[in-house]
């Protein structure tokens, strides 16, 4: 058995463990904490040189004509995402106290399914553990969101109906891809064969391009690309603190992975094709712009994460866009300092809701005074979200920047290159909400006279573990960048 097939079924294992019975925390704790540590010994065993970058294969055949096997492996991005989904569900799980088992079990389950997505290599099994993570998304919106009932049902039917139609394009276009580079009279559903077939035979750029369109609209949808975005903030604004960690941190990576890992491989040339660069420009500078000045006027800590979440997500597309290695990886450092980032602020804010009741920033004020432990955190948090040179996200955002003036030329500034200047204006954006944020809730004092108190030291562990990575990986960007030698 790979180590890979370890990895995915051990949350999936403890869920069924705690249906049936078993001490809900401990299971949860035990197989997190097991996953992490596996995930980061096959992250120092990896080898670049393997083929394709890929390592740890592992095939189980299940159907021969279509040829569908439960197929694992591993390229540095995919180690990179595995390592930060394992981070953050340990976070999540450890975030859950005094509630019914429903939490551990939707927590884990949206693990085990984002990483069964990032450690299989079959397009079926990729799309199919996409679509088990986001059951007990919407389940736990629906159930335990935090507004009234009518309030949580509508914006868990929300995000059901967008997520849905956007994994129903998705679907199409992959089977269309699909029926194009399998050959022959039999299907496969292998990510490498499909990959080596695109090589051999590629597509003409015109069909290149309707494909690609067709799984940016797809993936697209599921990360919140402007204009499909409408769902997200509401969504994670009301979901309960792990599964809001989880979604954001985790899950609305996937579409920007299946961008990166599927359709650019397949589909080499279509992200140059005018039409389409273009219309992803835009799109782009819809999440940066329009939701930056959305994010700006948010009166309350959850609707300001919530929307700068989505604005977020316009700089990894900048790298997608872009297409050169440069940008690419700096995309993928992004994805994952978002993912840590993300988590760290939606898990103080779930805490600050619990103690004090409320976030709107009319309400907050002074809370440096009695809970400093808890003010650094956030610190780490927030000033990595606005990209702080020394964190994470700074490596991140500098990378796609330049990454995308690669091919400038003196004097002629291209669509991509004016969107670059456009984008700046975002960095500027998430200053101004993040530090007015930071400012409202930790400095002044509370109109209300509401305070709080630091966390314990065993409930500062996971915001430690998640706030240090951001310190690692900022200051040692190449221990990430090494990973992705072989892959992009």
């Amino acid at each position: 058995m790979s180590v890979l097939e370890i990895i995915i079924a051990l949350p999936l294992l403890a869920a069924l463990a705690i249906w049936l019975g078993a001490p809900a925390r401990a299971a949860s704790l035990g197989a997190t904490f097991l996953n992490l540590i596996l995930v980061l010994v096959a992250t120092v065993q990896y080898s670049g040189k393997a083929a394709n970058g890929l390592a740890f294969t592992y095939s189980r055949p299940i159907l021969d004509n279509p040829s569908l096997s439960f197929a694992v492996g591993a390229d540095g991005i995919s180690l990179i995402l595995a390592l930060l989904t394992t981070l953050v569900m340990l976070s999540a799980v450890w975030q859950i106290e005094d509630r019914p088992n429903i939490f551990y079990i939707s927590s884990l389950l949206i693990g085990g399914g984002a990483l069964g997505a990032f450690l299989t290599t079959d397009v079926f099994f990729i799309y199919a553990f996409h679509e088990l993570a986001l059951i007990p998304t919407f389940l736990m919106i629906a159930l335990h969101g935090r507004a009234d009932v009518a309030q949580r049902k509508a914006v868990a039917w929300k995000a059901t109906i967008y997520l849905g139609a956007g994994s129903l394009v998705l679907l199409v276009g992959l089977v269309w891809a699909v029926l194009e580079f399998s050959g022959g009279s039999k299907l496969t559903f292998d990510l490498e064969a499909l990959r080596n077939q695109a090589t051999l035979t590629p597509l003409p750029v015109a069909k290149q391009a309707q494909i690609f369109f067709v799984l940016l609209l797809g993936f697209g949808s599921l990360v919140s690309l402007f204009p499909f975005h409408s769902w997200a903030a509401p969504a994670y604004a009301t979901a309960p603190t792990p599964v809001a960690m989880l979604h954001s941190g985790v899950l609305k990576k996937f579409g920007l992975y299946g961008l990166i890992r599927i359709a650019m491989p397949l589909l080499p040339q279509a992200v140059h094709v005018e039409w389409v660069q273009n219309a992803l420009l835009l799109m782009l500078l819809g999440n940066i712009l329009v939701m930056g000045l959305v994010t700006i006027h948010a009166n309350r800590l959850d609707d300001t994460l919530a929307n700068s979440s989505v604005m977020h997500m316009g700089y990894i597309f900048l790298g997608i866009a872009a297409g050169s290695e440069i940008a690419l990886k700096g995309a993928v450092i992004l994805m994952f300092a978002h993912g840590v980032s993300i988590a760290l602020l939606f898990g103080l804010c779930g805490r600050m809701r619990n103690q004090l009741g409320t976030l709107e920033y009319n309400k907050l004020g002074g809370l440096a005074a009695h809970a400093p432990a808890f003010t650094v955190l956030f610190a780490f948090g927030a000033f990595a979200s606005i990209g702080l040179p020394g964190l994470t996200n700074f490596a991140g955002e500098v990378m796609i920047f330049v990454g995308s003036f690669t091919s400038f030329k003196a004097g002629v500034l291209s669509n991509l290159q004016w969107t670059v200047i456009l984008a700046l204006w975002g960095v500027v954006m998430s200053a101004v909400y993040m530090l007015r944020a930071y400012r409202s809730i930790f400095h002044g004092s509370a109109t209300t006279g509401l305070f709080m108190i630091d966390p314990a030291i065993s409930q500062r562990v996971p915001f430690i573990l998640l706030a240090a990575t951001l310190l690692v990986t900022g200051c040692c960007p190449w221990l990430l960048l090494n990973l992705m030698k072989s892959a992009l």
